[in-house]
This record gives C-alpha cells, structure tokens and sequence, in this order.
C-alpha cells in the first residue's frame, strides 16, 4: 500500500483504449454487460479496469463482489481496488467512498462534475489494455464531465446497450445523437434481455421482443455487436458476486458475451 498523500492529476498514457458504456434508459442492464465484457476481456489475457461513474446507483462493486475495501492513496493518485491477487481486474467506484451502503447520494451538478473530475484524473490505473466507463442513463452533467475530463487523453468510442422493446431503442437512438453532437465514435450496439433462456432445456423464448437493437444499428449505421439473452444463470451469478464466464463456459450466454467482447477487441484495433 502506498503511503497516504495529496494526488496530482495524471493522464491516461498506460491505458491503451477507453471505452464508455452507455444507455439512454435505466434497467437495461448496462452495469451488468459492463461487468461481464470485464471478465470477458480478463479471461482473454487483458489487463481491464472499470471506471464506475453512476454516482447515484454504484452497483458493479457489489456485482464484482469486491465489498467495501479502504481506498488508498500513493503518489500517483487513488489506487484503485483489484479483484483478483494478479490484478488483472481494477475497479473504481464511489460506492467505495461511501460510510454507509444505503447512503443517497444527493448531489447537484458541479458536487457530481468535481466527483467524475477526480476519478478520472486521480486514480493510478498503472498499465490497462481497456479502460471500461460505466455511465449513469441519459445524457446529463455526468457525461459531458466524462467526455470533458476523457478527452484530455482520448476516447476509443462508446457502446450502446438496449433492450428489445420500442421504448428502449427510442431512448438509445437519442443517445447516438448525443454521441455523433459530441464527436463519440459508437463502436456498436448491444442488445441485452434479449430472449429467456431457459436453464433446463436452453431454448429461447421471446418474452418481450427481439431484433430492436439490431434494427437500430441498420437504421442509424452502427455496428451490431450481438445480442446476450436474459439468463437466470447470469443473474444469480450478478447477485452472488461470481464470475459468470469461469462458472458456466458451455452456455449460450457465455458464447454471445465472448463474441461481443472479441468484436469490441478487433473493432479497438482497427
């Protein structure tokens, strides 16, 4: 551990590629995809960390099963918490600088701007192949902050998750748009919940619709990365802390995560 003193603000020249995960609407899942793309990547042999900038809902801690740990500071800023002894996995989150978990955060604008400002200049990431940014919903303060505070170094580009429904992709559609204002390369879309798979016999039933986020992505020009299915599987998984892809490599879920997370990959080095 480093001993405690005042950070100076650094750049990102280890990080090799920055990628935000965005949504113009809540519930999508975007933490989650966040979460498993991480692992998806650790698994391939790459160093990941993941910037969790939803201040107001800082869920991957818990998804990551990393607790509350202290968060310390050396010369080069914050350290950030490692999920694994070969820290391969580097995680920041605001839920780490929080006294109590049920705590609100009710913050105005600048508190939030000053708070994104921080975790993107003062945290020592060291020697990242992909940096994740999960980003709250919308379009708001927190985002340009982001972008603000990002581009200083340079952004790879954004992917967008949806759900199938209308009422998602219109939402998402309005998030491209804020992208293409701001000069954001989409790198592609993702479809989640996209189909029930059914952990017995593994057929996929569509309970709400399907196609929604590959049609946007003909509609608008964007990449298609894949769709992954609402799996019941991912989701104790989310909830218990455990790393989905070592605990179930032969599922459907586990190959359409791996294919996005391989396509995102060669997209970042074209």
């Amino acid at each position: 551990v480093c001993a405690a003193s005042t950070p100076h603000f650094i750049d990102l020249t280890q990080v090799r590629h920055v990628v935000l995960v965005l949504s113009g609407k809540g519930g999508v899942g975007k933490s989650t995809i966040t979460t498993e793309l991480a692992l998806a990547l650790r698994h391939a042999g790459k160093r990941v960390g993941i910037l969790d900038v939803d201040l107001c809902g800082p869920s991957i801690p818990r998804m990551l099963s990393v607790g509350r740990p202290d968060v310390h500071q050396c010369d080069s800023g914050w350290v950030p918490v490692y999920t694994d002894a070969q820290k391969s996995l580097a995680l920041m989150s605001i839920g780490f600088l929080l006294e109590d978990p049920d705590e609100a955060v009710v913050w105005r604008g600048p508190k939030k701007t000053a708070m994104i400002s921080q975790f993107v200049s003062d945290v020592a990431w060291g020697e990242l192949d992909v940096l994740l940014v999960d980003t709250p919903p919308g379009t708001s303060d927190e985002h340009l902050a982001v972008l603000e505070n990002l581009k200083k170094h340079r952004v790879d580009g954004a992917v967008l998750v949806t759900t199938p429904q209308a009422v998602s992709t219109g939402d998402v559609r309005r998030e491209i748009t804020f992208c293409k204002k701001t000069g954001v390369r989409i790198l592609g879309i993702i479809e989640n919940m996209s189909g029930f798979a059914c952990p017995h016999c593994s057929e996929c039933s569509n309970i709400f619709s399907k196609g929604g986020g590959e049609e946007l992505a003909k509609l608008t020009g964007s990449v298609f990365l894949g769709s992954v299915p609402l799996d019941p599987l991912l989701g104790s998984s989310i909830e218990q802390g455990k790393d989905f892809i070592e605990s179930f490599p032969d599922s459907a879920t586990f190959s359409a995560i791996n294919s996005i997370s391989q396509t995102l990959l060669e997209s970042l080095q074209t």
